[in-house]
């Protein structure tokens, strides 16, 4: 089968990469990583942007300084971006993690032409620490990404298998959308993807989908096509 899509970003819900009994299934990010281990093998280039969801968001610290409190969040996402680094390596998938926050005892200094030729080389780049500010989402931090590397779609893989016309888990009259467009989500203050995220796809004509990252299968079948979850356009 052949891929869609040549270079993505893929974003990573942290909560969806969390077990039961702790904040991080390895095993389901070993699972992830032979899924994307058979992508690469088909031509994909594939970049990673992950959550902290299951550690810590910012907004989780209402007494505390919003800008400690995220970078909280971001030195979170570092785990994170470690943990799925080592899966990944562990499943034979060349990984290499880029902080936008100087952090060298523990992973790479983003740059983009760093990040384009480790892609170009075959390796996944997982993107830690979001844009290195506070007060800008994981989600922001993947679009500005993927605008920076090039990629030809950003897949949004979260705890939800695509966009509602409403928060399902408190609307049961709310409604899957197959495909939408940024105005939509805009105008009706969406909440499946930071408002802020979906502007700056819009603004720079971004290809996105929001699927569930229940089945790592997902991933496969969205690089190649398959469009699951919901699909967003200008």
């Amino acid at each position: 089968m052949s891929i869609a899509y040549k270079r993505v970003l893929l974003k990573l819900s942290g909560e969806a990469l969390s077990g039961k009994d702790g904040i991080i299934n390895y095993e389901y990010i070993q699972e992830i990583g032979t899924v994307v281990r058979r992508c690469i093998s088909e031509g994909a280039q594939i970049a990673i942007v992950v959550g902290a969801g299951n550690i810590w968001r910012g907004r989780q610290g209402l007494a505390m300084d919003r800008v400690r409190a995220d970078q909280m969040g971001m030195l979170a996402t570092v785990i994170n971006s470690l943990a799925i680094q080592d899966a990944f390596l562990s499943v034979g998938v060349d990984t290499v993690v880029m902080s936008a926050v100087e952090m060298d005892a523990f992973c790479e200094h983003y740059t983009q032409r760093d990040a384009v030729k480790a892609l170009e080389a075959g390796k996944v780049v997982v993107f830690g620490a979001g844009t290195g500010n506070p007060f800008f989402s994981t989600d922001t931090g993947a679009a500005l990404r993927a605008c920076e590397i090039g990629a030809d779609a950003i897949l949004m893989a979260k705890n939800i298998d695509g966009i509602y016309t409403a928060d399902p888990r408190i609307d049961p009259k709310a409604k899957k959308l197959s495909e939408t467009t940024y105005d939509y989500i805009l105008s009706n203050h969406l909440g499946a993807i930071d408002l802020t995220a979906a502007s700056l796809a819009s603004d720079n004509d971004m290809h996105l989908l929001v699927f569930g990252l229940d089945n790592s299968e997902n991933i496969y079948k969205v690089i190649t096509g398959d469009n699951c979850g919901t699909v967003v356009k200008n």
